[in-house]
């Protein structure tokens, strides 16, 4: 009885906790105005369950619920309810969820166990490919209980199931995507998000419009657009201009830009996304550890973040960011030691050989530059650097298609979780992985089989002590997160997970 009455206060806080982060509820007037948001590229899908991009991350978010909403509130990610109004585990391996009802999907059709369960064995699927998968193979089976419950079954006690489903498992409507299939709803999106879909002109626009009949109130605003414009200094001028009201990693140089211009200001966060560069440990010269910390100690970060990042940013020693569970303080950033560089170099005979090192430009702030700057140092310590600039749709295939090495450049924020970290970056033959190790995918396995938190932060702490030592990345830094907001958008903060949610905290425009 004490659990049951410390779950129900619990989930009423959860209520409270939703209505304080500014749901706007119902809206008695039909919403006006129009809001642009400015992204470095365009997704390279609309189906939510075939992507692991943030561009369209973001996008997909106004589409499409999750069974609950992941939010970051006092430097942790926490998960309130959404399409689930409850959830709670009945046993070690056994999640039972019970579901809104009266939801609607955008074209008429009704949501409920049916839709969660079809989404689930979707993603489950090895024939779909569904990119976020991984996250998900834990799971054995779903049940339909009745029209407005489920169970999710687990292989194994999966603490972070609810953190894996709130991030990345949208609701899909069953009937249409088996009607219309894979090829229609990659650019035909259909969810219970606050807005439907309009129309999408490929590297131009993507237009959506409010869901006035949203289960949680109707957005404050008619129209949102996304824009893709892969030059910062381009969307920056767009901002001033007017043409765009809302862009993310604004340069740092250009924050001074945008507060003087009075149409705009800057919103400036502590940053959540780790920033590293995956090496290929299993074929070629990276498969010499030596040469890999050579790597390490031949990168000059803080320079790097006081000359390139105007000093914001803090170094890392691991993948892992501090809002992350499992992060350890302990695991220091490697200094920079030219001299221990070349000599380690000098073990490993690394030769006259080129590296090839990949680099985006325009999805992280500074990429380009950084990239450039990191190729510059690694060249004065004999490391001869191959530097490849690509604009971002066309890195998102290479690196999905696993052909971005043997270095590139990537920032990972996950679910929260270090598991959502370690494994689909580190772990064995996992997407983004040219890691592999033994040791370190069994102390994932472990962190991955007990409810215990604390067991599974000195799991994590061993898995990150490990990585720093076989250096399979160069590991970086993480930076702020800048915004740049018109002033026309009102009553609306972002956040520092980078969801750039115009729905969450009930945003509006003052024309």
């Amino acid at each position: 009885m004490k659990g049951l009455v410390k779950f129900i206060v619990l989930f009423s806080f959860c209520l409270v906790y939703i209505s304080s982060l500014g749901y706007p509820g119902e809206v008695w007037s039909a919403p006006k105005g129009k809001i642009v948001v400015a992204q470095g590229g365009d997704p390279s899908t609309l189906d939510p369950h075939m992507h692991s991009e943030t561009f369209a991350l973001i996008v997909q978010r106004h589409f499409y619920d999750s069974l609950m909403q992941r939010v970051l509130k006092e430097d942790k990610f926490q998960e309130l309810p959404m399409l689930a109004t409850s959830w709670k585990a009945i046993n070690e391996t056994t999640w039972i969820f019970n579901l809104r009802k009266g939801v609607k999907f955008h074209n008429g059709e009704e949501f409920n166990a049916e839709s969660v369960k079809y989404s689930i064995d979707r993603v489950l699927n090895p024939a779909q490919k569904a990119k976020w998968r991984h996250a998900f193979t834990s799971i054995d089976h779903v049940e339909i209980v009745d029209p407005y419950t489920v169970k999710v079954i687990t292989k194994v006690p999966l603490p972070m199931v609810t953190l894996n489903l709130a991030y990345n498992m949208p609701i899909v409507p069953a009937k249409y995507f088996k009607e219309k299939g894979d090829a229609y709803v990659a650019t035909h999106p259909v969810g219970t998000g606050p807005f439907k879909f309009v129309h999408w002109k490929k590297d131009d626009e993507l237009v959506m419009e409010a869901n006035e009949n949203y289960w949680a109130g109707s957005p404050n605003f008619k129209t949102l657009i996304f824009k893709p414009i892969p030059d910062k200094s381009t969307q920056v001028s767009a901002l001033i201009g007017g043409d765009v009201d809302v862009l993310k990693n604004v340069p740092f140089h250009l924050l001074g830009m945008v507060n003087n211009s009075k149409r705009a200001k800057i919103v400036k966060l502590p940053g959540t996304m780790g920033m590293f560069c995956p090496l290929e440990t299993r074929k070629g010269p990276l498969q010499d550890k030596r040469l890999r910390q050579a790597i390490n100690y031949g990168v000059d970060k803080e320079a790097i973040i006081k000359h390139v990042l105007d000093g914001y940013a803090k170094s890392l020693g691991s993948p892992l960011t501090p809002v992350i569970l499992g992060y350890d303080p302990n695991i220091k950033p490697y200094p920079y030691d030219p001299a221990k560089a070349k000599a380690l170099l000098k073990e490993a005979g690394l030769g006259e050989g080129l590296i090839t090192f990949n680099s985006p430009t325009g999805r992280y702030d500074k990429d380009k530059e950084v990239a450039e700057a990191i190729a510059g140092q690694l060249e004065k310590v004999g490391i001869k650097i191959d530097l490849r600039v690509h604009e971002w749709g066309n890195y998102a295939v290479k690196m999905s298609a696993g052909e971005a090495g043997p270095m590139y450049m990537l920032g990972w924020i996950g679910t929260g979780d270090a598991d959502g970290v370690l494994f689909p970056c580190f772990g064995t033959d996992q997407q983004f992985s040219f890691w592999s190790s033994k040791e370190f995918d069994g102390l994932l396995d472990q962190a991955r089989g007990t409810l215990d938190i604390e067991k599974r932060k000195k799991l994590y702490s061993q898995a990150c002590k490990l990585m720093h030592e076989e250096a399979p990345a160069l590991f970086l830094y993480v930076a702020d997160i800048t915004f740049g907001v018109s002033n026309r958008v009102q009553t609306w903060a972002p956040t520092a997970d980078e969801s750039t949610c115009l729905y969450m905290y009930g945003a509006s425009v003052k024309d």
